[in-house]
């Protein structure tokens, strides 16, 4: 990549705008008008329409000194796109809006780009709009992403049953890990700038922090096995707090096993680096993107062939609370942060 640096001003905003979407292809038959005129026109023939949105803040959610901007970008869309998968719809459509200082280029803001268009052709989905504006200090990025469900298929928060099994997709932790090792390198790096950054062997959980995914294939597998899901949920802010979600909105309590929690051996490897307990990264870690639902209890026999899919504990009465069964077999109130004893 040259180091060529072209001020967003010499182009201006209606010239931003046009060199950043300049080769967009609509890939969605619903997507009718795209980016170019007044607004977007989706036609979802008879489906029923998902909308979500996420702002995202220099400083606040991401630390550009670690993040590379396409990751960002790529990032910046997946959090939205597992927030439809996660109400059992398909993404379809994108919008997204940033605010730039002069600190930025346009070859830098194109590299956020570059991301952004490579998550759309990932997941089949058509970016539509948005809006360019200068910020102050930080860069400011909003995507709002649209999706598609045929109509009362979705699935929300508030919906599982008593005895529902409670399930998750994949392996949870890694990223809250990744995010250690990289704010461990970065202060390292601020006191003494001559040190190479050491990241040797956690390409895993650094992967799972900066390029994330969404589980499509578990919202794909769920249809093609006939498994409608009685409730569910991503994990964008730590197992623990989100099975409280889950309860308070179904109004129902749960029974978790610690010894199901699944946790990929590399972020077991990478916490003990930190001595740290890898259940409370995976109880009280963020960013995992993973998916979390409920289903009923007759439809355990279509899920056991899915390696990607964990049965971690099930419903129960709302009297009986959340509660983590540890693996030494005893039992604790879930909290937010985990359990209580991560605390003392």
């Amino acid at each position: 990549m040259s180091n060529e640096r072209t001020e967003i001003g010499s182009l201006g905003e209606f010239g931003l705008i046009e060199h950043l979407t300049r080769n967009i292809e609509l890939q969605q038959a619903s997507s009718v008008v795209g980016v170019g005129d007044d607004a977007a026109v989706i036609d979802h023939f008879g489906k029923q329409t998902v909308v979500t949105t996420d702002l995202l803040l220099e400083g606040v959610h991401f630390d550009l000194m670690y993040t590379p901007l396409k990751h960002l970008g790529y990032k910046a869309v997946i959090v939205n796109l597992s927030d439809i998968y996660a109400m059992n719809a398909t993404p379809t459509q994108l919008v997204v809006s940033i605010g730039i200082s002069n600190r930025f280029s346009v070859e830098a803001v194109s590299e956020l780009y570059e991301g952004i268009y490579a998550a759309c052709s990932k997941y089949g989905v058509d970016l539509v709009g948005g809006d360019t504006s200068s910020s102050q200090k930080g860069l400011v990025l909003s995507v709002t992403a649209i999706g598609e469900v045929a109509p009362d298929t979705f699935v929300k928060r508030s919906t599982a049953q008593k005895g529902d099994l409670l399930c998750v997709s994949g392996d949870l932790g890694a990223a809250y890990v990744g995010l250690l090792f990289l704010e461990r390198e970065k202060k390292i790096y601020l006191e003494s700038p001559q040190v190479q950054p050491d990241l040797e062997g956690e390409q895993y959980v650094i992967g799972r922090l900066l390029k994330p995914e969404a589980r499509k294939d578990i919202v794909a597998f769920l249809a093609e096995a006939g498994i409608t899901p009685t409730a569910m949920m991503d994990i964008s802010d730590g197992l623990s707090s989100e099975i409280m979600h889950l309860c308070k909105q179904s109004q129902l309590g749960c029974v978790l096993y610690e010894e199901k929690i699944p946790v990929a051996e590399a972020t077991r490897l990478a916490a003990y680096k930190f001595e740290i307990d890898p259940t409370a990264c995976a109880l009280s870690g963020g960013e995992d993107y993973e998916l979390l639902f409920t289903l009923s209890q007759a439809d355990y026999d279509k899920l056991v062939l899915n390696e990607q899919i964990s049965v971690i504990g099930y419903m129960t009465d709302a009297d009986q609370g959340a509660r983590i069964i540890t693996k030494g077999g005893s039992t604790h109130p879930l909290t937010a942060q985990g359990w209580n004893h991560l605390q003392q």
